[in-house]
């Protein structure tokens, strides 16, 4: 499929990007009695798209080590919600820039997915964004170890995702994680895995 093809199918897929700031996230009954009692943050990350000769690439991030929360996990550029940010698309925006350089001319938002729940308390809405191809990535080294792509066919396979049991303040919950690793050494699964699936299974509903 051809990456124009793609990207609209992708953007029927997706809510507007002003809809749905107060609905349920969508894993709630995953991680039921498992999440913390306090209030969720609001947080936002983004869910870049590029749209290379050879087919629709992800855009992801290995975190550093030093991180408060999800240290060293694959994820996609985001977090909190701040008072300045107008909205959820505004923080994801931001939050892109600021970790890995990439400038808001860049970036062309399609629309949003369905809000996450994170067992570490956060409500995260990811936001689903065409990234320029000619983008140079400069990550900032405090928060983020490497900047790289990984295939969208691939991540939208079925048989390329498997679901892992953990254990998780007493109790037992599966977890998504690409069964391949289609980037040396980078370990896909939890948080980000849950929005790449999150994304396919809205795919897969369309028409």
């Amino acid at each position: 499929m051809r990456a124009p093809d793609s990207l609209q199918r992708i953007r029927a897929a997706l809510h507007p990007p002003d809809r749905h700031p107060h609905a349920p996230c969508w894993n709630l009954r995953e991680l039921e009695g498992l999440l913390p009692a306090t209030d969720p943050i609001p947080a936002a990350v983004l869910v870049g798209l590029v749209p290379r000769p050879e087919g629709l690439r992800v855009l992801l991030t290995r975190r550093t080590d030093a991180l408060r929360h999800h240290a060293g996990q694959v994820s996609f550029p985001g977090g909190r919600i701040e008072p300045g940010d107008a909205d959820a698309v505004a923080a994801a925006v931001r939050e892109t820039g600021e970790e890995i350089g990439i400038a808001p001319a860049q970036i062309t938002v399609l629309g949003v997915l369905d809000p996450i729940a994170t067992i570490t308390g956060f409500r995260v809405c990811p936001v689903v964004a065409v990234v320029a191809v000619d983008y140079v990535a400069r990550p900032d080294a405090r928060e983020v170890d490497e900047v790289f792509e990984v295939s969208f066919d691939h991540l939208m396979t079925p048989a390329n995702l498997r679901f892992v049991s953990i254990q998780w303040r007493g109790g037992t919950r599966a977890v998504p994680e690409f069964v391949d690793h289609v980037h040396p050494g980078q370990r896909i699964w939890g948080v980000s895995a849950s929005i790449l699936l999150n994304l396919r299974q809205r795919l897969e509903a369309l028409p």
